[in-house]
């Protein structure tokens, strides 16, 4: 197993052998439920019955979950840690932390707004489907939520270029037969970069290896004394492994489930069925917007039939700023995950001029960020305040209210020579 993950340039340039016959009867035998072959669909089920039925306030920024949750939820998984640590956040908990990155990247929860605070709640269209799927498909769907879909930005990591499977098959190809030991701290302190301890976590509640926690030191965080590989994890990273290395699903814009379905089906016959999310729609509306910049604001009304293009320049005469610049709205989906629409004249789509305002994923009380002029980095906070009823007159957007003076768009030192003089 240890040669197989070695030198990836090597493998990829060769035939791959095919599933040992030992680790292909393994998998057969293999029963799934809510205790094996790892607690990770117990731990998902607490995880859902903690959230019902109101959901959890999170922060504001990454929404995340707030300290004061955290020790309870903690105490209730099948791996409760200790941190010893005074402020804990959501970070230091890693199996709360790899459990979050699944209730997010399965669509079953989902960050709404409520006044100017945030909550966390579960979507009951996508609960109520989750209901209907055995053990076995339940835990392939949150193996795919990890492993295909799961992005670390909803942890408030920065995003890169890598899904966790090829984080995970990396790390699973490091770990020796005799397993991983750490006498002390400063041991396991690569495991925090990379695959990072949610990972991890996960790797455990999978039922993939096995781990030992050591005792924590004051101030120190989570402990790892030992890693061990289990016949399981070897059969399915190394199954997966093509997949891993050329698959870019999170890159899609819509979450399908079942992508490994015809890969290990033939392995466990009872999965049949797959999560079914809501896929996005067009919402119609007079679409009312809160536009920000420096001191300055102005609220803008505009049809949900009328392209992003349209806001974009309707911002810019708002402000009095010209139009001869690139920019990009910023936003981020139900998944937590950032998207991009750009400036009918960049490379990559999507483009504004072509998607429309009630395209977009957005509900009262959620911003955007316009991105304008890349070097002079204007980012103005646009935030969808209202959606009024369709109305056949109001064709055209239409500036509603200003509030202050606009920022100037062009700054010399000549300009504060002249105000000193």
């Amino acid at each position: 197993m240890e040669n197989l993950f070695a030198n990836i340039e090597l493998i990829l340039n060769q035939e791959l052998p095919s599933l040992p016959d030992a680790h292909q009867q393994l998998l057969k035998e293999t029963s799934i439920d809510e205790n094996q072959p790892g607690t990770i669909l117990r731990d998902f089920q607490t995880l859902i019955d903690f959230f019902q039925p109101k959901g959890v306030e999170v922060s504001s920024v990454n929404n995340l979950l707030p300290l004061k949750v955290l020790s309870e939820l903690n105490l209730r998984l099948s791996h409760p840690i200790d941190t010893k640590l005074k402020r804990p956040v959501q970070k230091s908990y890693p199996y709360i932390n790899g459990l979050y990155l699944l209730l997010r990247s399965s669509g079953i929860g989902q960050v709404t707004s409520q006044g100017k605070k945030q909550f966390l709640v579960l979507d009951e269209a996508v609960l109520e489907c989750w209901s209907k799927l055995n053990s076995t498909e339940r835990y392939f769907t949150l193996l795919e939520a990890w492993l295909i879909w799961g992005n670390n930005e909803v942890l408030g990591e920065r995003h890169d270029a890598w899904n966790n499977l090829f984080k995970c098959i990396q790390f699973w190809g490091r770990i020796p037969d005799k397993g991983l030991k750490f006498t002390k701290y400063d041991d396991q302190q690569s495991l925090g970069y990379y695959p990072g301890l949610h990972n991890v976590a996960l790797l455990e509640l999978f039922g993939f290896l096995t781990l030992q926690s050591g005792k924590a030191q004051e101030g120190k965080g989570w402990r790892i004394a030992s890693v061990e590989r289990l016949p399981l994890g070897d059969a399915i990273f190394m199954l997966l492994f093509p997949i891993g290395i050329t698959g870019n699903f999170e890159e899609d814009i819509n979450v399908n489930f079942g992508q490994l379905q015809p890969t290990l089906q033939p392995f466990f016959p009872e999965w049949h069925n797959n999560l079914i999310l809501p896929q996005q729609g067009f919402t119609d509306g007079i679409y009312i917007f809160k536009v920000s910049v420096s001191k300055s604001w102005r609220r803008i009304a505009i049809p949900a039939k009328r392209e992003l293009s349209w806001l974009a320049g309707t911002i810019l005469d708002a402000f009095d700023f010209d139009d001869d610049h690139l920019y990009e709205f910023i936003y981020k989906d139900r998944f937590g995950r950032t998207c991009t629409i750009g400036h009918p004249y960049m490379e990559s789509p999507p483009f504004a001029d072509q998607v429309r305002i009630g395209d977009l994923p957005l509900e009262p009380g959620t911003s955007m960020i316009y991105h304008y002029d890349f070097g002079d980095n204007w980012k103005f906070n646009v935030q969808l305040e209202a959606i009024e009823p369709a109305d056949s007159k109001i064709k055209k957007a239409k500036i509603l209210e200003i509030h202050g003076d606009a920022p100037q768009q062009y700054w010399s030192e000549d300009d504060d020579w002249n105000e000193e003089e």
